[in-house]
C-alpha cells in the first residue's frame, strides 16, 4: 500500500502488520513521536483519503477526533492506500 504525506508531497509504502510511524521510518521519513502506544498524541495527524485500523482498542483519541479523521500513525495500520495531513514530516534524506 501507498502513503502519501501532505503538504510535503514524501510517500512511503507498508504492509499489513506494520505502523504508518514505522513504515515511515524505515523509508527514511521522520514524523514527530513520542511514547509509540497511542497515548502521547505526539504523532496525530489527519487521514485525508483511505482507511486504518489502530491496533489498540481505544488510542488517546476521542470520539470526535475519530470521527474527524485524526489518527495516531504509532498504532494504525493502513488498510488501503492512504493519503495523511502531517505538516511536520520530513525526510532525512533532504539537506
Amino acid at each position: 500500500m501507498k502513503v502519501r504525506i501532505e503538504p510535503s508531497g514524501l510517500d512511503f509504502e507498508t504492509e499489513p502488520g506494520t505502523t504508518l510511524l514505522k513504515a515511515a521510518e524505515a523509508a527514511g521519513i521522520e514524523l514527530p513521536s513520542s511514547c509509540r502506544n497511542g497515548t502521547c498524541r505526539t504523532c496525530i495527524c489527519q487521514l485525508v483519503s483511505g482507511h486504518v485500523r489502530h491496533i489498540i482498542e481505544w488510542p488517546g483519541l476521542s470520539f470526535d477526533e475519530k470521527d474527524e479523521g485524526w489518527i495516531l500513525p504509532c498504532v494504525a495500520e493502513a488498510l488501503d492506500d492512504l493519503t495523511l495531513d502531517a505538516p511536520k514530516a520530513f525526510s532525512i534524506f533532504e539537506d
